[in-house]
Formats: C-alpha cells, structure tokens, sequence
C-alpha cells in the first residue's frame, strides 16, 4: 500500500506539472495504459489500422511513429498535452500554476471557445489558435507637466525625512 518511491514520483509530477492533485496523474496513467492496450491488440492488426491508429494519436499531439513507439508512451506524454503545460511551452504563462489559474478564470480561448478545464487536451491544430483574453493595462505615459508634479510632491516627504534622520 505505501509505496515511498512511487509517492515521491508522484509528488515530483505535481511539482513539476501544477497539478491539483494525485487524481490528475492518476489519470494520466490510465489514459496513457488504455492508449498502450489498443496498440497491443493493434500489433496483430493490418498495416492500414495500424497507420490509422499512430496518425490519430500524432493528430492529437503525441510524438508517435510506430506502434513500438505508442508503447513507450508514459503518463508525462499525456500532460505535456494538456492546455496548462501548452500555455507554458508557448509563453504565454510563466508557471505552470499560473496557467491552472487563467485557465480557471476562464481568460484562455481556442478556437473562439473559453476553455475552463486544465486538463483539456490539445490537438496540433488546436494548439496554434489558443489565445489569452486576458486585458493587461497599457502602460500610461506620465507627460512633463506631471512630472514636475510628482516632484514637488516628493520634496516634502524628502525634508520630512531628513529632518526626521537628524
């Protein structure tokens, strides 16, 4: 039941990941193992399946040339996929937590649709259309006549100091 080595694995893809919790790996890893059973009845089947199976898996993201390959799919290949680590790679997040949040305050968009789950999959055609709504103030650009206002404000406050230090 305890499982030290597997606890901190875990522990290690919450960290490196922002996931919420366990469950989130939990299914990264049951995704990733009904992915790798198909591939294993797939072995048996005709070129032409087998082709169709590793285009549809490459559609969706996952870096798959053969069936061998797609058995050697882990659970860190399946959220590399999700829309939070796609902010990350693309920059348009700094940390993956960070991403978890725009994502939940629904500031991320594809394909004009509001995403609101961080663990939505992206496809290779989704990924080029994710955008942020997110209105970031522009930076206000403070003229002379201000300027010199800020000034005169800041000497009082200076004297105040100095006379304060003395």
């Amino acid at each position: 039941m305890f499982d030290a080595a597997l606890i901190k694995s875990e522990n290690d893809l919450i960290k490196k990941y922002g996931l919420k919790s366990r469950r989130e790996v939990w299914r990264a890893d049951y995704t990733i193992g009904k992915i790798r059973n198909l591939a294993k009845k797939l072995i048996t089947a005709s070129e032409e399946k087998q082709k169709q199976f590793v285009e549809k898996l490459t559609n969706k993201g996952f870096n798959v040339g053969s069936i061998a390959d797609v058995l050697s799919l882990n659970k860190e290949d399946r959220l590399k996929r999700r829309i939070q680590s796609i902010l990350v790679s693309k920059g348009l997040a700094r940390t993956h937590k960070q991403a978890r949040q725009m994502i939940t305050h629904k500031h991320v968009k594809i394909n004009g649709n509001i995403i609101a789950s961080p663990r939505h999959l992206t496809t290779l055609e989704e990924e080029g259309t994710v955008e942020l709504t997110l209105a970031m103030p522009e930076k206000k650009i403070i003229t002379d006549e201000e300027k010199s206002i800020l000034n005169k404000m800041k000497k009082p406050e200076e004297e105040k100091a100095e006379e304060a230090g003395k």
